[in-house]
């Protein structure tokens, strides 16, 4: 996605491979857990939503084996496209929001962080979801910042209260490009309109750790001049964050991943 499409994280800047990497590193156990319990399998044909970064996309073809077929796709594939994939991966440029679905059907689909963002996100979930075939899996994983909005969960000093203001910063620039920042909650009712059976959800955020410094520090440095135009923060505001962010001073939570499944009526 890109800042041509009213996403804050445009994949085209330099802190979109750390925020992947970050990313990666905070929540792909829990991803290929969902993966491991909902049935993916040698053979599976599945759809990767949003992929962004190679991590998931190459999670997934190596559990569906060479007679299995990952697509990718993504509004922007410039990152992916770079990367070495197994040869059963495919990836091909996508807008999931407007698009028609690519070709199918589809044992597994999965987007992760992706819909949150999208701005009609009922077309998006109904094209994915018909893309399935009988018996098929539709996984959704997505933000709730509105849930747990804090950055520093212990606000016992300057810094922490810092941290917080300048996450406070950031949710205000998601709504402001069309984010539901509470759209992760509303995930099981949402796969129940369409139909799908067997729903359930669970969510998972980690509390600190060193790849949410990281996964900071790169938010914090793409959204920089935003939040200082729109006087939301200052240099010095963010100047002295970051320091803090490197020396390791504040426990940095994320927002909490809600990760919610269904599967279509055989």
């Amino acid at each position: 996605m890109s800042d041509d499409d009213g996403y804050l994280l445009d994949n085209r800047r330099t802190e979109a491979g750390e925020r992947f990497d970050a990313l990666a590193e905070l929540f792909d156990a829990s991803t290929f857990r969902h993966f491991e319990a909902l049935g993916l399998r040698p053979g599976h044909h599945v759809w990767e939503v949003g992929a962004g970064g190679a991590s998931v996309p190459r999670g997934l073809a190596e559990r569906v084996g060479p007679q299995g077929r990952v697509l990718a796709t993504d509004l922007d594939t410039g990152r992916i496209a770079g990367t070495a994939l197994p040869a059963q991966a495919e990836v091909a440029r996508h807008d999931v929001g407007r698009d028609p679905a690519p070709e199918g059907p589809f044992d597994f689909v999965h987007a992760r962080l992706v819909l949150v963002h999208v701005t009609d996100r009922e077309r998006a979930l109904r094209t994915m979801a018909g893309a399935l075939r009988p018996g098929g899996v539709l996984l959704i994983e997505d933000a709730d910042p509105a849930l747990q909005p804090l950055l520093c969960l212990d606000e016992y000093g300057p810094e922490q209260e810092r941290a917080n203001r300048l996450r406070r910063g950031f949710r205000t620039l998601l709504a402001e490009r069309g984010a539901d920042l509470s759209y992760g909650r509303k995930l099981p009712r949402l796969l129940r309109e369409l139909d799908l059976e067997q729903v359930e959800a669970d969510a998972y955020f980690p509390v600190t750790s060193p790849a949410g410094a990281v996964l900071e520090a790169a938010t914090v440095r793409h959204v920089r001049a935003l939040l200082v135009d729109r006087g939301l923060a200052t240099d010095e505001d963010i100047e002295r964050h970051l320091a803090s962010v490197a020396a390791g001073r504040l426990d940095l939570a994320t927002s909490p991943m809600i990760s919610a499944w269904g599967r279509r009526p055989a």
